[in-house]
């Protein structure tokens, strides 16, 4: 998720990272909305070779640790063999569960992000990584967000899902409740791990689209994988620029729903005098499930 500023500051952002992190993006054909369009045809042979080879990197990885849905949507899917056009796989996507794709250029301000989701259409970036940055990026590519997040669009629950998030989104720009979901998007749609009649699984497209965390999330002795519940989430700090400490468990996508249906306000208002937890805590009391 992005940085709550107005348009003025967050294309300062944009200026100022572009010449020391390497924000990427051309901002200068987004519309209202920052959509752009998607250019398939401007990717070179080279940069379809290399979504190939990432590809191919995760579909070795994901049986056995994705979950049934994601594994069987992203067959569906069909986009092995090279950068996918954002049209075709939308139509698709529409016909199934009523979402559309957006193209954009990189980043974009929260107000936008969220209310894409309000309208059922998931943002999705236009540029790829370059080779040396295979294994890691600093911000999200096309292969993030289209491997990692679209096939999990075409299951009706969780495209339901995201649609509420994108509505609570802009009701927790009203209520300074942003910092607090940001960690409830962190831990479910970019890290969250589901728990399967056969074990544990992936359907965090932040770890779907690595190629080191969607073994360590599931095998490793070191993390505490905890069962999901709202407020402990929302309370919880997490990590940036390392694998995670803990992960939270659902035991479905219907829990998902159900358990983040409420009105947070009541939870915004408690959490605000409450201090933070750390990533690597375990509270009293509090399963910590094992590792395959």
């Amino acid at each position: 998720m992005n940085a709550n500023v107005s348009t003025d500051d967050f294309f300062a952002t944009v200026a100022e990272k572009s010449e020391g992190a390497g924000l990427r993006g051309d901002y200068s054909k987004i519309d209202a909305q920052y959509v752009v369009a998607q250019d398939w045809d401007a990717y070179t042979p080279e940069q379809h070779a290399l979504w190939r080879r990432l590809y191919q990197r995760q579909a070795k990885l994901i049986p056995g640790r994705a979950c049934d849905v994601f594994i069987e949507s992203l067959e569906r899917l069909n986009i092995g063999d090279g950068i996918p056009n954002f049209e075709q796989s939308s139509e698709a996507l529409f016909k199934a569960t009523g979402w559309r794709l957006v193209a954009v250029p990189g980043l974009i301000p929260d107000y936008t992000f969220f209310e894409h989701l309000a309208n059922r259409r998931f943002p999705v970036t236009v540029w790829l990584r370059e080779p040396e940055e295979f294994d890691y990026i600093v911000e999200p590519d096309v292969f993030h967000d289209f491997f990692g997040h679209v096939p999990l669009l075409f299951n009706p629950i969780f495209a339901d899902h995201m649609q509420e998030y994108g509505k609570g989104g802009l009701k927790a720009m009203k209520l300074d409740g942003l910092s607090m979901l940001a960690r409830l998007y962190w831990y479910t749609v970019e890290f969250g791990l589901i728990q399967q009649p056969d074990g544990l699984r992936v359907y965090g497209a932040g770890i779907l689209s690595s190629g080191g965390e969607i073994e360590y999330c599931l095998s490793s002795p070191e993390p505490r994988r905890i069962p999901f519940e709202v407020e402990r989430v929302m309370r919880t700090l997490y990590k940036i620029d390392s694998y995670q400490e803990t992960y939270f468990v659902i035991d479905s996508f219907q829990q998902l729903f159900n358990d983040t249906a409420p009105d947070f306000t009541p939870i915004y208002q408690k959490l605000k005098t409450l201090d933070p937890l750390p990533a690597n805590l375990l509270l009293p009391g509090e399963v910590n499930l094992q590792a395959k």
